[in-house]
């Protein structure tokens, strides 16, 4: 069973300069609730109640976020308001929370590799909070985990030119929507990339990835790459691709962070 959730949140979201100076992109909102919120709810929905969330520097506000606000509570208590912190309370409620800092920021990989002392010797999931999925992802991530037991990448179809901007995938199918995987480059360009198949951010990790990491070089970016430690594992057994079934938005960027307010805005009007 996986019990536990990544969440690499160190990152400084230059993107989003200058609204990312003072506060985690991870806690920009799309309409009412910052992006990490989405994620911790895709994952409770997964059945998965104990987030491990890697901080940084300046991050403060997400560990606020996850916490009781005695003083605010007080204020809006027997409010017609009152009412709209029942989400983020049912999650405090029902998960766990623990955090751990990456000092220095040497990409995915070495993100993940700093997790190791909240996940300890189990398989996990992973959830990039700028990556905002609708359509329960990590739910029809763990049903195939629990098939198959090995490293599980969610992949989508992309433009073809847009593969620099990607992990991406080859490998062969062996059911509806599923690939095992043999081939995975970081970033490739386009006239080089394998296929147009591309990771996005939800992965399911068995735990054998910690020695992997350590061992793997720097790469793309002279950063330690987790698509390099899974060519790995690959390798040495097996690691699978999932065409999700759900929409995904890319809210690392500025187009598909107003693409997703949008969707998710008129999602909330059709329930009224």
């Amino acid at each position: 069973m996986i019990k536990k959730c990544l969440f690499p949140a160190a990152g400084y979201g230059t993107r989003f300069l200058p609204a990312t100076k003072a506060t985690p992109k991870e806690m920009l909102p799309v309409l009412t609730k910052p992006l990490i919120q989405y994620g911790v709810e895709e994952a409770v929905q997964a059945g998965i109640p104990t987030m491990a969330i890697i901080t940084g520097r300046g991050k403060r506000a997400i560990e606020d976020h996850f916490d009781i606000s005695y003083e605010l509570e007080h204020q809006i208590k027997g409010t017609s308001k009152e009412h709209l912190l029942d989400q983020i309370r049912s999650l405090i409620d029902t998960c766990t929370f623990s955090y751990t800092r990456q000092v220095e920021m040497k990409g995915l990989g070495h993100a993940i590799l700093t997790g190791e002392t909240l996940i300890g010797n189990e398989p996990f999931a992973v959830i990039l909070a700028d990556d905002l999925c609708d359509g329960n992802v990590l739910e029809q991530m763990k049903n195939l985990f629990n098939k198959y037991r090995c490293s599980i990448v969610a992949i989508e179809e992309i433009p073809q030119q847009d593969t620099n901007k990607y992990g991406v995938i080859a490998g062969k199918q062996i059911e509806e929507d599923v690939y095992m995987v043999h081939t995975m480059v970081e970033k490739p360009a386009p006239e080089e990339a394998p296929s147009n198949l591309a990771i996005i951010g939800r992965y399911i990790l068995t735990p054998d990835i910690f020695d992997i990491l350590r061992e793997t070089k720097p790469g793309k970016g002279g950063e330690i790459q987790i698509t390099d430690a899974l060519m790995t594992q690959a390798q040495r057994g097996m690691v699978l691709a999932y065409k999700f079934k759900g929409k995904r938005f890319d809210c690392g960027s500025v187009d598909g962070f107003v693409e997703a307010t949008n969707y998710f805005y008129n999602l909330e009007k059709e329930k009224q």
